[in-house]
């Protein structure tokens, strides 16, 4: 859990006492972003070039990946708060549950990203559109299907009345 002070209208729940379940960081997201507050807000905004650094054992798994020119990455923001059941982001201002934000703060910070693909060498993706810290833990990568993971009337109806 992180030590950042909760911000007004922000609500907090006690976590479980154990994990449900385990996984394993395949390799980890080398980015230019030291600083939470340095990273772009989505990873839409990201236009630096970042390096996946996947774990040599996990090399081969890549295989045919170099046809996508973009990727779904997920990742664990291991550095965010995990205690958080409603939230007041800065840039809208308003208390929202976190389920309804794609905020890193939620009980299982995993993030998800799709991002160009520029370069595959050996265990490294030269990858653009990703929004964390340097050194965030890789849980996964897929290659992104525009015929099946885009839903263009897809709303999220509080995001659309905020922009109007």
């Amino acid at each position: 859990m992180s030590n950042e002070p909760v911000r007004e209208g922000e609500v907090t729940v006690e976590l479980p006492k154990s994990f449900d379940a385990s996984l394993y960081f395949i390799g980890r997201i080398r980015t230019p972003w030291m600083r939470r507050e340095d990273c772009p807000k989505n990873a839409r905004e990201a236009q630096a070039a970042c390096t996946i650094e996947l774990e040599p054992r996990w090399t081969e798994g890549l295989k045919g990946i170099e046809t996508c020119s973009h990727i779904v990455i997920l990742y664990w923001m291991d550095k965010s708060r995990r205690d958080l059941v409603l939230q007041v982001p800065l840039h809208y201002g308003e208390q929202r549950g976190t389920f309804a934000l794609r905020s890193p703060a939620r009980p299982n910070p995993i993030a998800m990203s799709v991002s160009r693909l520029l370069k595959v060498d050996g265990p490294r993706l030269s990858v653009v559109g990703i929004d964390c810290l340097d050194r965030t833990p890789l849980l996964d990568i897929k290659p992104y299907f525009a015929s099946t993971d885009a839903i263009a009337d897809a709303v999220v109806g509080w995001h659309k009345a905020h922009q109007a």
